[in-house]
């Protein structure tokens, strides 16, 4: 069937009832707003709210803030706020439109209309999905604070960055009464919560205030896979949805949210859409970062190397999905505690079904981004816990060496590799001073402090595992290692 229609109000009568959306744009008065704009916020929270809202009411519209392109605004712009999620892997590909945005700010163009924002008392929630390195915040938690970031939270320069945001939006809140927030971290960052609090505290802290006592910083941990939209994504997002659409994002059927239930403004009734809520978020967020998280950026990480594509070529190389398996039961299982009811394992096992989704074409290149920032929530945790037991993380340590391969910015077919990471300067400079070798390259990504605790860096055991796995990775390959384990 053609398409004629492009996506905005004027196009819903004329899509079928199944891809209309179940909140009109416009319709409800904005109550949350959103820090980061790109498709997994659009392909997860965004559905959620607008389901919860659809479900039990509310003014929950969401002001969707772009943190630097003006590209995606200006584009959702001209489809009046609308866009539509595809969903893949399941069957027949089905797509609606989502129409919960009831706004739409610039930080990098508008800071202050974002503070201001924030400060407005029907505004009760502020969330974000920014990725790790928007925080600017080392491993532990303390803020990365430079001459232009203290400007920002001084009120010198214009606040444009995540914890300027946040600060001077919840200064001027306090100012002009704004009443009871929710600040809510979406981010794969272990003990999202507590993290954000201690960030925004050192932030206010330098702007010499307090954090006010009437906000909380639930933790959350969210789940969907939403990889880039490709183009012929947005052509099959044309055709289920019955009109063209210029931001479509794409994501697999399965989609989990877990919320501590601390909103003292208030929420959207999140579980009518399915969001669980509980007392501890911790056993969920530890097996996702460790179970599934970590095991993508496996897949990733060796499958860049071994010359792979997609998330679900890497799972197709011999032995792949056996080392992973032994990954997850030998080195990942014994250190999470996962919820009443799951098996760690079996989640593992449903981390690889999904990375299989053909369907959603997850590049190895776009989950192998940002390790530095990535790695010390998602993989650390396990090698450290699994030393302080006395054991020898095997599998962990051939993934930390995929990675360190991966850095040194060659796969096995001499093709170079993309090092797309906020400290990809300082990487290629300790392995521009260090000899090509297995110890030499092991030996200056350990020095990185901005990435290992010193436990780490100065564990002998540990190193001499990672100049093992990564000696049998630059001399045979990664197909042939993979091989070589056996079944």
């Amino acid at each position: 069937m053609a398409v004629t229609y492009r996506l905005g109000r004027t196009a819903i009568p004329e899509l079928a009832p199944r891809n209309r959306p179940v909140v009109q744009p416009g319709e409800v008065r904005p109550g949350i707003v959103h820090l980061g704009l790109g498709a997994f916020h659009r392909a997860h929270q965004a559905v959620f709210t607008e389901d919860a809202v659809a479900a039990s009411g509310g003014n929950w519209g969401i002001i969707g803030v772009a943190p630097r392109s003006r590209t995606i605004l200006d584009q959702l712009r001209a489809q009046d706020g609308l866009y539509s999620v595809l969903t893949v892997g399941g069957g027949e590909d089905q797509a609606r439109a989502i129409g919960i945005l009831s706004g739409l700010s610039h930080a990098a163009g508008d800071p202050y209309g974002v503070v201001s924002a924030i400060a407005d008392p029907n505004i009760r929630v502020v969330s974000m999905t920014v990725t790790e390195k928007a925080y600017r915040m080392d491993p532990a938690g303390k803020l990365l604070l430079d001459d232009e970031l203290r400007a920002q939270l001084t009120g010198a320069a214009p606040p444009v960055s995540v914890p300027a945001l946040l600060a001077r939006g919840l200064l001027a809140r306090q100012q002009a009464g704004g009443g009871p927030l929710t600040v809510l971290c979406c981010d794969n960052l272990m003990g999202n919560g507590p993290r954000i609090r201690g960030l925004v505290g050192q932030a206010l802290a330098v702007a010499g205030a307090e954090l006010p006592a009437d906000v909380a910083f639930p933790a959350t941990m969210v789940d969907r896979i939403v990889p880039a939209t490709s183009a012929d994504h947005r052509r099959r997002a044309a055709l289920a949805l019955g009109a063209d659409d210029a931001v479509p994002v794409v994501a697999e059927p399965f989609t989990q949210w877990v919320i501590e239930d601390d909103f003292p403004g208030g929420r959207p009734d999140w579980a009518a859409a399915g969001a669980i809520f509980t007392d501890d978020v911790t056993p969920w967020e530890m097996l996702k970062l460790r179970a599934l998280n970590a095991v993508h950026s496996a897949s990733a990480y060796l499958g860049a190397l071994a010359g792979r594509e997609l998330i679900a070529d890497s799972l197709e190389l011999p032995g792949m999905t056996g080392m992973l398996r032994r990954f997850i039961a030998e080195d990942i299982a014994p250190t999470v505690t996962p919820p009443p009811g799951v098996s760690a394992i079996e989640y593992g096992e449903s981390s690889l079904v999904r990375f299989a989704n053909r369907e959603l074409g997850h590049r190895n290149i776009q989950v192998a981004m940002d390790g530095s920032q990535k790695l010390p929530h998602r993989l650390l945790g396990t090698i450290a816990e699994r030393r302080r037991a006395g054991a020898v993380p095997c599998w962990a340590a051939l993934v930390l060496a995929a990675w360190m391969r991966f850095a040194r910015g060659y796969a096995d077919s001499g093709a170079t590799l993309p090092l797309d990471d906020p400290l990809a300067d300082r990487i290629h400079a300790v392995l521009a001073d260090a000899p090509d070798t297995p110890a030499g390259t092991v030996d200056a990504l350990l020095g990185l402090t901005e990435v290992f605790p010193a436990a780490l860096a100065g564990d002998e055991v540990l190193r001499r595992e990672l100049i093992r796995w990564y000696g049998e990775l630059e001399q045979h390959g990664v197909e042939a290692t993979l091989r070589g384990l056996g079944s």
